[in-house]
């Protein structure tokens, strides 16, 4: 260990326990004050008391799952508040914030002196939150190049690195070190679980052992739809070059040539037409030095066509960058100015997290839109991300004597509410629709856009229709031997008559 990097750690932790043992600490907010900002429990576990002088009501905001606080909300004027913890086998800390108004108090926990203890990747994922380890791995992939967000692996697991410090302790700076894929570091840091994924946050960098295999440049690193070559250029300092092609890019990428010479080694690989969506695979490149191998990657896409799907498709396929082409209706608006919205049709529903330049466009809940995004998903939950606006065709809220007023148009859509007043066909919903202005007659009440052949068959029955229901459809204006009708309709929505 370089001892540039033991001395700031050193006086941190000086400074830590200085500030634990001043019990006069007073931070000075106009709506809330406390008598200390940091509270000092025994490892073998006891209990602290603070007081809070607040003018007017607060909260406490704490995730610290081993600490128990007398009371989580409190009034104006002085409280006690008393924090008590079960003893722990090491030392550890946390943070938690009192919330008054519009300001905020921070609250440093700390139970006995925080060790650091050196670890596997297997013993940081069994070992508990808030606990400072320090590990030895290689980086597998970097997400997050300004705070250092990475992935790091030893032979035992995998952690997530977030956030990594620079030499001087402070934050976005990441690129500072030169770390890459293939390197092998050890670094220290504060342990945490955020939704079921183990993370050291913050960490400090230790030591960088340089990898000996380097990917230096590519060629043809983005290939199009009908295939080609890629080449990726290497220096390599080790035993040798091996490649490692993902096993579900098999199917598509082959090797055709590997040549070296001296340091220098270049890698040649065929890809084959794309007749599906937008592909991408991880290459992996290893050497060894004989005790210890190292790996260098690198990323090869390919353009694809866009498939064009329903969107109960599009919630089964898997998380990539295919670009699939959606079209439903706005069922509801999250964000009118970033356009997050869900979008339905006959098939289901599916959010969409945000559609490119959304604003501009001026859409509403119930317009028909076309957009073209890839299957992503967040805390595992299917949405369309990276949404681009093709098509939309705004929708007019009339009544029934607006519509019967208006010429025969295939291309208008209007949104009619109104009771359900006669149902003529069951199977393709054939019905009467009347409001205060007047009555129309429905040829044809299907699903959601998107519904053909029997998937338009049986919409009366599925939503529990009957006379006296109030019905909200999507319809244009058509006639059948001069009459009027609404044509081309789906339903929306209805209430179900008391």
């Amino acid at each position: 260990m370089k001892l540039r990097y033991l001395f700031p750690i050193f006086f941190t932790v000086l400074a830590f326990m200085t500030s634990c043992d001043d019990e006069e600490t007073v931070t000075l907010l106009d709506e809330i004050q406390v008598s200390s900002s940091y509270v000092s429990i025994p490892v073998d576990g006891g209990s602290t008391a603070i007081t809070v002088t607040a003018n007017d009501n607060w909260v406490v905001v704490s995730d610290i799952e081993w600490l128990t606080i007398s009371s989580t909300s409190g009034s104006a004027g002085e409280s006690t508040l008393t924090f008590t913890a079960e003893s722990a086998i090491d030392g550890r800390t946390g943070e938690l914030s009192i919330v008054c108004g519009d300001a905020t108090q921070r609250i440093n926990v700390i139970q006995g002196l925080a060790t650091i203890a050196s670890a596997t990747c297997q013993e940081v994922i069994d070992g508990p939150d808030s606990k400072t380890y320090q590990v030895t791995g290689v980086c597998t992939a970097i997400t997050n190049t300004t705070y250092g967000n990475w992935y790091l692996e030893d032979e035992t697991g995998s952690i997530y690195i977030y956030g990594t410090l620079d030499s001087k302790g402070g934050t976005k700076n990441f690129l500072s070190w030169g770390l890459e894929v293939g390197d092998e570091i050890t670094v220290q840091g504060p342990k945490t679980t955020y939704n079921g994924t183990v993370e050291l946050v913050n960490v400090s960098v230790l030591t960088i052992n340089k990898s000996l295999v380097k990917v230096d440049s590519v060629k043809n690193a983005e290939l199009p739809l009908e295939g080609g070559e890629f080449t990726a250029y290497l220096t390599c300092k080790g035993e040798g070059v091996s490649v490692e092609i993902p096993d579900d890019a098999k199917s598509w990428l082959s090797i055709s040539s590997i040549q070296s010479a001296g340091t220098n080694a270049v890698v040649t690989f065929k890809a084959e037409a794309n007749t599906a969506g937008d592909r991408e695979t991880t290459l992996t490149f290893s050497t060894t030095d004989g005790t210890k191998f190292y790996t260098a990657q690198t990323v090869i896409t390919q353009e694809g066509s866009i498939l064009d799907v329903s969107i109960a498709q599009f919630l089964a396929a898997e998380v990539g960058s295919t670009q699939y082409r959606l079209r439903g209706v706005i069922s509801t608006i999250d964000d009118a100015t970033s356009g997050k919205l869900y979008l339905k049709d006959f098939s289901g529903e599916t959010y969409v997290y945000k559609v490119q330049d959304f604003a501009s466009y001026d859409l509403k809940e119930g317009d028909y839109i076309t957009i073209v995004g890839m299957r992503s998903a967040y805390n595992g939950n299917p949405q369309v991300s990276g949404a681009v606006l093709e098509l939309s065709i705004p929708l007019t809220t009339a009544t029934i004597a607006d519509i019967l007023a208006k010429s025969d148009d295939s291309s208008t859509y209007f949104m009619v509410t109104g009771e359900i007043t006669s149902i003529t066909n069951d199977t393709y919903g054939n019905l009467y629709l009347q409001d205060s202005t007047g009555e129309i007659y429905m040829y044809g009440c299907y699903p959601l856009y998107g519904a053909t052949g029997d998937d338009r068959k049986g919409l009366i029955a599925a939503k529990g229709l009957k006379v006296g229901d109030t019905l909200t459809v999507i319809a244009t204006k058509g006639s059948y031997n001069g009459v009027s009708q609404l044509a081309y309709g789906f339903y929306f929505s209805h209430v179900s008559a008391q």
